[in-house]
């Protein structure tokens, strides 16, 4: 695996208003210091984490998609992040993976944030999947997914081949539970043998829930590599596809895994 850039985009939303939200991003985009094979955007950047689905929800290939097709061509890197996405009669909590080339791939959350009343407003996703770059597999998750370790576990065949190399969530994780953010990102990253990475929101959303951020990338041995803190702003990380390898040679606790399936 070739190594492999990350901009951590780390950003306040204004409420329900995804015009505003994508001309600034843009206006963010256009000043990075720094060229990155994939740009993360936090969990519903263009709207804040709303129940609203709605009146705030677009079908795919509308006006945010194209958004993310024209930036990612235009810029060369693949961007991703979730929205609210009508397909049917259904809305989705959705990642969507998009290539510079307009390829779009998708994710759509699977645990939904009960608390929120999130599970009555959206449908729940059924499949877990793999987004590739520079041989490199990557698994998206979305926010609370964070709390389910079996739906993220890095799962290996008898010759060590892998599920993924990279898992990475994004956010609108509220400042009171932000301790349980850094845990987890943490674990996720010791008990995988794989890359973790989070990209959280900041600011206050409009019903009135505090975000402080805390974006981060972490090794497979549980060491920060990158943090954005509490700011708001753009967080560059490299990750060693080598030393991923050599360090599973090394430690090959995928051996002794507990084997299991889904339902």
């Amino acid at each position: 695996m070739e190594n492999i850039r990350l901009a951590l985009v780390q950003s306040d939303l204004y409420w329900e208003d995804a015009a505003a939200n994508l001309a600034m991003l843009e206006e963010k985009l256009w000043k990075m210091e720094r060229k990155v094979d994939i740009l993360v955007l936090p969990e519903m950047f263009t709207t804040g984490f709303t129940m609203n689905a709605v009146s705030q929800g677009e079908p795919m290939n509308l006006h945010s998609t194209k958004w993310m097709k024209q930036m990612a061509a235009q810029m060369n890197t693949v961007i991703t992040g979730s929205l609210i996405i009508k397909a049917d009669t259904n809305y989705y909590n959705r990642m969507l993976w998009v290539e510079p080339g307009g390829a779009v791939a998708s994710y759509d959350k699977r645990h939904l944030f009960r608390m929120a009343d999130e599970d009555h407003h959206y449908s729940m996703g059924k499949t877990n999947t793999i987004f590739s770059i520079k041989g490199w597999k990557i698994r998206p998750q979305i926010c609370y997914d964070l709390r389910f370790p079996v739906w993220s576990r890095n799962r290996a065949t008898a010759d060590g081949i892998m599920d993924y190399d990279l898992i990475f969530y994004v956010a609108s994780w509220p400042a009171p539970r932000v301790k349980a953010w850094d845990i987890l990102l943490q674990a996720r990253a010791v008990e995988n043998l794989a890359y973790s990475v989070g990209v959280n929101r900041i600011g206050t959303d409009g019903n009135g829930v505090l975000y402080c951020g805390h974006s981060a990338a972490y090794d497979f041995k549980g060491n920060c590599l990158a943090s954005a803190g509490e700011q708001e702003g753009v967080v560059y990380v490299e990750l060693d596809g080598s030393a991923l390898s050599e360090y599973r040679k090394k430690f090959p606790a995928w051996k002794d895994a507990d084997r299991f399936s889904f339902p």
